[in-house]
């Protein structure tokens, strides 16, 4: 994986210079007044040294007047610390073959495998038209492209909405598709093929790529004075590469639940391990909902999502926020989410030694069953010169069970916990 980037602050001013070079040094006074700048920058760690993200966005948008707006999205996002790679927890030290091929690292015994050559600088960048088509009518379009070491996404999208009932009811209808190219370390693995010694790349592909199309219809209503109401449903259809190429699986003995060992005839695993596989289409469709209300000056925004799919995966998230005034600069968010999720029909913990291999198979917990809380508290405030920024502190935790019946040795779902802390500066020019 790529170097971490070191530092982060030139790459905000990078990105400043980028969008504001989009603007012509010689427009006047009115036309700078038409731009406005959202910046951010966030902080997400995980604990034990686990996954850490810094992230830097800068987005603009202009006003060309009569409802037309140009929009633009740069961020940056550098990934750092150790991912469970899927294999489980032994009583003994467990050695892996690197995603390169070049070399093996270690997991000490009793503890969770994690990959720690994981690491990563994403770049993204997102425009996106918007105007009126009548009196009635708004249209978009957009484009996004973004890029990593190992991953390369290009999509495009439109949209149109339609006002009803003077102007109380709004239906939208948008598209989007996109193409993502994957050039996995070392190669993309041959699915349930076994994990080899350093320099031995036999079981390793070249490049893949998927594709996806996403539909989605939504209603906006305003049931009264103080009370909105928006409601989306969504369908996503993705076909092509869709494993993860660094998850594995062990291959575990059925009566002991420990995973077979194996003699490395050079540099190697200690254990049988197997790259995951997945189907090479998936459907999902999701429900959205969200009231915001007016309490006066407090305003409560909350929200449900219903998510399923053709792998069996189902998904509820509920979050309410509250937005409440002090004084009449400044202000406090507090916010909380749940999650819950079911695991996909393919999630195995581990594949058992003499049984014919599933068609497929994989550990990697983000598709097993688990429970997700998130509490945070923003504040904001808005400055003399009429700008504005923010803070938002968010705690995020997340538990998990292996399904009834699979057999392992150990406890094998990685529990976890974050830290997620952002800032935000609004401003015009």
């Amino acid at each position: 994986m790529s170097e971490e980037r070191k530092n982060i602050s030139a790459a905000v001013a990078a990105a400043s210079c980028s969008l504001l070079g989009t603007a012509s040094p010689t427009v006047g006074a009115e036309d700078l007044e038409r731009w406005s700048f959202d910046t951010a920058l966030l902080y997400y760690a995980e604990d034990d040294d686990r996954v850490q993200d810094v992230s830097a966005t800068i987005a603009a948008q202009r006003d060309f007047g009569d409802d037309r707006l140009l929009a633009m999205t740069l961020s940056v996002d550098t990934l750092t610390g150790a991912s469970a790679s899927g294999a489980i927890a032994l009583d003994r030290p467990q050695t892996f073959t690197s995603p390169s091929g070049n070399k093996v690292y270690l997991t000490p015994a009793g503890e969770v495998p994690l990959d720690d050559t994981f690491l990563d600088t994403r770049y993204a960048f997102n425009v996106s038209w918007s105007q009126p088509l009548g009196r009635l009518y708004t249209f978009t379009a957009g484009a996004g492209f973004s890029t990593e070491y190992d991953y390369t996404h290009l999509g495009a999208n439109l949209g149109l909405s339609r006002d009803f009932n003077k102007r109380n009811t709004t239906l939208s209808l948008g598209l989007a598709y996109s193409q993502d190219d994957i050039d996995p370390v070392g190669g993309a693995p041959i699915p349930l093929s076994e994990m080899r010694d350093v320099g031995d790349l036999g079981n390793k592909l070249g490049t893949d790529s998927k594709d996806i199309v996403d539909v989605l219809f939504g209603i906006t209503q305003v049931l009264n004075r103080t009370t909105v109401l928006r409601v989306n449903y969504s369908y996503s259809n993705a076909s092509g590469y869709l494993n993860d190429p660094y998850k594995i699986l062990s291959v575990v003995d059925p009566t002991t639940g420990e995973t077979l060992a194996r003699v490395p005839t050079g540099e190697g695993p200690t254990g049988v391990y197997l790259y995951e596989s997945r189907p090479d289409s998936r459907v999902k469709h999701s429900l959205y909902t969200e009231v915001k209300h007016a309490f006066g000056a407090p305003v409560l925004h909350a929200a449900y999502r219903y998510m399923t799919d053709d792998w069996e995966i189902e998904s509820h998230t509920l979050e309410a926020r509250l937005r409440w005034p002090i004084a009449t600069s400044s202000l406090i968010e507090p916010q909380l989410r749940f999650s819950t999720q079911s695991e996909a029909e393919f999630y195995r913990a581990s594949l058992l030694a003499g049984e014919p291999l599933p068609r497929f198979a994989s550990a990697d917990f983000r598709l097993g069953s688990f429970d997700a809380t998130t509490i945070g508290l923003k504040f904001g405030q808005r400055t003399a010169s009429g700008n504005e920024w923010s803070t938002r502190v968010e705690y995020y935790r997340q538990s998990g069970e292996i399904p009834s019946g699979q057999v392992i040795a150990h406890e094998q779902y990685p529990d976890l916990s974050a830290l997620i802390v952002q800032f935000g500066y609004r401003f015009r020019m």
